[in-house]
């Protein structure tokens, strides 16, 4: 336990805090307008990632959903606008899937494509006009295989970027109640 705990919390250290947060955070908050929505995707551990992202933004106050790649494939892809932001999670910067959804979304003249990865250099990275770059990524399990310090950090940099608008958007606790109606957070928000 000790040694994968450890290996994450490393893994989340060693990310180098870039322009290119404080500008992805500038494009979420400045040039997004009522209409416009922000839509994750990733495949398989990431895509788990980006489902959690969209759902964390949604309830700090930024429309958000999850598109699966795969889907958008087969029409899914049809609630891409060209006002909307995508952010995409890929350690690898490989998967096909994904870089299908992303060339679609160019296509489809999406404003924005924000992408989270350890491979920059990739297609990926070019169809991006953004990345977040979470360096180079040993995962602790025995093989070196199994998503873990990878998949850490990509909600660790999805966090910081929700947290992150949600305070300059000036959040506040009465807007995170309404979203929380239901549950614990809910109650606690609401001064229950």
């Amino acid at each position: 336990m000790r040694t994968v705990l450890d290996a994450e919390a490393a893994a989340i250290r060693a990310v180098a805090l870039t322009p290119a947060f404080f500008e992805t955070v500038e494009i979420l908050f400045r040039f997004f307008r009522p209409r416009d929505k922000v839509l994750t995707t990733g495949m398989g551990k990431a895509g788990h990632v980006a489902r959690k992202f969209a759902a964390t933004l949604c309830s700090t106050g930024t429309p958000a959903t999850y598109v699966h790649p795969g889907e958008a494939a087969h029409g899914d892809a049809g609630i891409v606008g060209p006002g909307d932001c995508i952010v995409a999670f890929s350690t690898s910067g490989k998967t096909r899937e994904v870089l299908d959804f992303l060339r679609s979304g160019r296509d489809l003249g999406t404003r924005h494509i924000v992408g989270i990865t350890s491979h920059p250099e990739t297609e990926f990275g070019t169809l991006c006009s953004l990345v977040l770059d979470m360096g180079v990524i040993e995962e602790p399990c025995p093989l070196g295989l199994t998503p873990s310090a990878s998949t850490a950090v990509m909600l660790a940099i999805g966090d910081a970027l929700a947290l992150a608008l949600m305070e300059i958007r000036h959040f506040t606790r009465e807007d995170f109640g309404r979203r929380h109606h239901g549950g614990y957070l809910g109650q606690v928000a609401n001064g229950k």
